[in-house]
């Protein structure tokens, strides 16, 4: 059985069809198809059932993807461990967020393509929530406060923020001056979540209310600048509007705590050569602070 048709019959299975599986890894829907079909002929056994919404495990199917994986698992580890040092191969897929991915990570995604030839990068730009596992990500680069969850995370720099409101927005609702005063204030967000803040050393908790949400924090910027509400916002974003003046700086006296740049793996004791090379380029880029020595703004 050859590695690549064992890692695309794993990529099916994990993406619920030949044509996503194509897009990670890609190649032709045909090709993927022709190495399906060697597979099964080679075990004898059908291990995906073709439905008109894509393709279902069968018994077997589930029982080899197991099997099939951990070889896969294990014929990288093998490969990377006969490698002189620094020579990576293969496919690296990160997920990145679309605030701060593309101005921010891309130059250090290219760099990471440039210093290693034989290495593929591809590079996913979305702020909602990515499965790494179900979608065959190898790591994401995540910015802010991280959920609680089963993956591995490794912080790379810090991200400093604040709450910001357009002078309009100010002249005709005021600025809060305390915590407690948020409440009483239109709050820009991307969902439900709280915002926290540094009394001295104590850290206050708030559940803002506010009827504009957005799932990115360049909309949240823009809905900042047209006077809707107050955001909390990196300073990376914010801070070519508030030295034109296009925003002023809510609440200084209670800042929110330092967020966090992090690069996020699934579980497993030991990172790839390839996440192990990426966040040492990202901790040189960004463990002064969230923007890259070579970027403005």
């Amino acid at each position: 059985m050859d590695i690549e048709d064992l890692r695309t019959f794993v990529e099916v299975a994990d993406a619920g069809g030949v044509s996503p599986a194509a897009r990670r890894l890609g190649v032709a829907k045909s090709i993927v198809s022709r190495r399906l079909a060697r597979l099964e002929a080679a075990l004898g056994v059908q291990l995906l059932a073709r439905t008109t919404r894509g393709a279902a495990l069968t018994e077997a199917g589930a029982t080899f993807r197991e099997h099939a994986a951990r070889a896969c698992a294990e014929m990288d580890a093998a490969r990377e461990a006969i490698l002189p040092n620094g020579d990576l191969r293969g496919r690296l897929r990160i997920a990145a967020p679309l605030t701060f991915g593309p101005t921010h990570f891309a130059a250090v995604f290219a760099q990471m393509a440039r210093r290693h030839p034989q290495l593929h990068v591809h590079a996913a730009y979305s702020d909602r929530f990515v499965d790494l596992v179900a979608e065959g990500f190898d790591c994401a680069v995540r910015v802010g406060y991280l959920q609680d969850s089963n993956l591995v995370a490794r912080c790379v720099g810090p991200l400093y923020g604040r709450l910001v409101a357009s002078p309009d927005y100010v002249n005709a609702h005021g600025s809060p001056e305390t915590p407690d005063e948020l409440p009483a204030h239109e709050a820009l967000m991307q969902g439900t979540e709280p915002w926290q803040f540094m009394d001295g050393d104590a850290v206050v908790t708030m559940h803002p209310r506010g009827r504009f949400k957005a799932d990115n924090g360049t909309a949240l910027l823009a809905a900042a600048l047209s006077g809707l509400g107050i955001a909390w916002l990196p300073d990376g974003l914010t801070q070519p509007h508030l030295e034109a003046g296009e925003l002023v700086h809510v609440m200084p006296r209670y800042p929110p705590p330092p967020a966090g740049i992090y690069v996020i793996r699934p579980p497993g004791p030991h990172p790839s050569l390839k996440v192990r090379a990426l966040t040492e380029l990202l901790i040189d880029c960004f463990d002064q602070g969230p923007t890259p020595p070579t970027a403005t703004g």
